[in-house]
């Protein structure tokens, strides 16, 4: 009887007071919405990390034939095999704990595998220029990629090295940019749950002052207070529910078009999120939009039954 008299009380609520409904609706869509987008982008910032991160190397760089900016390549020449092989000793006796592979790749397998898919008729900044422009180089895959200070350290000025470049460097500007645009979207997704927060309250207290005879009678029948706030929460969270909704359905309509099949198509090198992401945000999405909603109209009622 009472949950029959709770569910009525919230749909007469619901009607009478549709505008002030949509307005909580579409508040809390838009501020989950960012949160979701947020969530999303930085599941994608971890995805990529972990992809690349777990493929990027330290290239050392031998140094080339001519003029050399290096002191460690004074000699104007680049290393022989032998010297070669001394840098691997070098590697495997200083660094075995570090280095858990290395590859040498020499100018011509660099110039045919890499350069030429870059730029495919050799041609670059106005020069065309052939294997004999290219470089010697060791491809060093680290047992753990942060350590490539350490590895630095030990190579970086070694006769016959010209430079020890670490991948990763080329990434993380990138990476770099998308926290800020995360971190602004968290700012902005921080507003605006104030804003539906204070929405929220403002509009079941105003429910609740429409209603206020009916409140009072129910009062006096010796209704308790949770019984006579509870048709108002459900309001609220009806609301809440609705929009975070609209906010999973919208991000799982961006992740679908614009992702899933456009920059994965695109852009085949670097994984990116899918529906999986959505879903497992989704329930994150709903259960806070109700929290937020319920904490915002019991404390709103609160005040408000005890006058």
């Amino acid at each position: 009887m009472r949950l029959r008299f709770i569910l009525s009380e919230t749909w007469t609520s619901l009607k009478r007071n549709g505008s002030m409904i949509l307005s909580v609706t579409l508040v809390t869509f838009i501020s989950f919405l960012f949160i979701g987008a947020a969530v999303l982008m930085q599941a994608q910032i971890t995805k990529a990390k972990g992809d690349w991160y777990d493929k990027v190397e330290v290239v050392v760089w031998l140094c080339p034939d001519g003029t050399s900016q290096a002191a460690s390549c004074a000699s104007g020449k680049s290393p022989t095999q032998d010297e070669i092989v001394k840098i691997e000793d070098t590697i495997n006796d200083e660094l075995s704990n570090d280095v858990a592979k290395i590859t040498y790749v020499s100018k011509q397998q660099f110039y045919k595998d890499t350069f030429l898919k870059q730029y495919p008729n050799g041609v670059y900044q106005g020069r065309t220029l052939t294997a004999a422009d290219m470089q010697d180089s060791l491809r060093l895959k680290l047992t753990d990629p942060q350590k490539y200070q350490e590895v630095s350290e030990v190579l970086t000025g070694r006769t016959g090295i010209e430079q020890v470049e670490d991948q990763r460097q080329i990434f993380d500007p990138v990476f770099n940019a998308l926290n800020k645009a995360t971190e602004v979207t968290v700012v902005l997704a921080g507003v605006m749950v104030i804003v539906a927060i204070m929405l929220t309250g403002t509009t079941i207290r105003m429910s609740a002052a429409s209603r206020r005879n009916e409140t009072e009678i129910m009062r006096y029948v010796g209704a308790s207070n949770w019984t006579i706030r509870l048709p108002f929460i459900l309001e609220g969270s009806v609301a809440s529910i609705i929009g975070s909704l609209l906010a999973v359905g919208t991000l799982s309509l961006v992740v679908d078009t614009f992702i899933t099949n456009w920059l994965a198509k695109s852009i085949t090198w670097m994984p990116f999120i899918g529906q999986g992401n959505v879903l497992v945000t989704a329930p994150v999405l709903i259960v806070g939009a109700i929290v937020l909603s319920a904490l915002a109209s019991a404390v709103s009622l609160r005040r408000y039954l005890r006058a």
